[in-house]
């Protein structure tokens, strides 16, 4: 069984939402079931397919992140690094536009690239691994191949 590298703050994530579908979501649906049953006829109740639909998705995610929860290893992140490692923040500048963009490199159960965390596995995740301020690197995205360099490692 191969284990997935999350922050300890990730690893929360997971487990809260785990609790609040089986504690609150799972809970909630199979009293909207019980309703919608008692209306009558199921073949013609649009709120009891749709509570059902909502049950098979809550289920399904319960499975998911129990699946995720036990491949997880948790990996502590501390605030001084002198090179790109899982769970830095990464500042890097795009030579061609001078633009920079900061990234939390992350495990991929808690990768959210629109909030600038890239899991380590991503090619962008890849190239940034082991680097040092001032190294560049070249990576290739749907936009074509970008070039970088680090400008700041936290």
């Amino acid at each position: 069984m191969e284990t997935v590298p999350i922050t300890r703050e990730g690893y929360e994530k997971l487990r809260q939402e785990l609790k609040h579908l089986i504690e609150v979501e799972r809970p909630s649906n199979v009293r909207a079931i019980e309703e919608a049953r008692a209306h009558g006829d199921l073949s013609e109740n649009a709120e009891y397919h749709a509570a059902k639909e909502r049950q098979g998705f809550i289920e399904g995610r319960i499975q998911e992140l129990q699946v995720q929860i036990g491949h997880c290893e948790i990996i502590d992140v501390y605030d001084a690094y002198e090179r790109a490692i899982f769970g830095a923040t990464v500042t890097v500048e795009y030579i061609e536009t001078g633009e920079t963009r900061t990234i939390q490199l992350v495990g991929p159960y808690e990768s959210a690239p629109e909030n600038g965390r890239i899991s380590v596995s991503a090619p962008l995740g890849r190239a940034l691994i082991g680097k040092e301020e001032g190294d560049e690197i070249r990576v290739k995205t749907p936009k074509g191949i970008q070039e970088m360099v680090v400008t700041n490692i936290e």
